[in-house]
């Protein structure tokens, strides 16, 4: 059974509201999205399961950071793109998760949260669309369609405001206004 949009969203949000039989059917339906999505982007088919457990367990955990204004399969996506891509890394790196924080503290993590802080700060100048349309696209690896989709706008919308946005960021770097 495929959900539409409309109806995911209603589960999403029932689920929200402290239905649990909607929470269930949401990930249910979340579930057979995911094999679908990781099956397109991965190679190695014995992933495909962890990938979509591991996925399941981020959109429960995290559920309440959905807008509900949104689409929910969108939300839904950006989730399981942030776990191939932990995954990914994972393998490609063999890093062992055990004593991760030790790794980065040496390997200049502070210096990249420090930096993610300054990013977060300036983009704060911007105004919100073009933030959030640079945030969705260059920061967190959205394609100009899933952002549109997101944040309910037109692609052109999307890549004007982040044409602008990176415009005005170039301007205040090189002492402009």
């Amino acid at each position: 059974m495929r959900e539409s949009e409309d109806e995911l969203r209603a589960l999403m949000i029932a689920g929200l509201g402290g239905d649990a039989r909607a929470h269930h059917a949401l990930l249910s339906a979340a579930a057979r999205l995911l094999r679908s999505f990781f099956m397109r982007r991965h190679r190695d088919a014995s992933d495909v399961e962890d990938l979509v457990q591991d996925t399941l367990v981020a959109i429960h955990t995290r559920r309440a950071t959905y807008d509900t204004a949104r689409h929910v399969t969108a939300w839904i996506y950006a989730v399981a793109r942030y776990k191939l891509i932990d995954h990914l890394r994972r393998r490609r790196l063999g890093t062992n998760i055990e004593g991760l924080e030790e790794v980065l503290a040496v390997e200049g993590f502070e210096s990249a949260t420090s930096a993610r802080m300054d990013v977060d700060r300036m983009l704060d100048t911007l105004p919100a669309k073009q933030a959030m349309a640079i945030r969705d696209t260059r920061l967190d690896g959205m394609s100009i369609a899933e952002a549109a989709v997101q944040r309910g706008i037109s692609e052109s919308d999307v890549k004007i405001s982040v044409h602008r946005g990176l415009k005005a960021l170039a301007a205040r770097l090189k002492g402009g206004r």
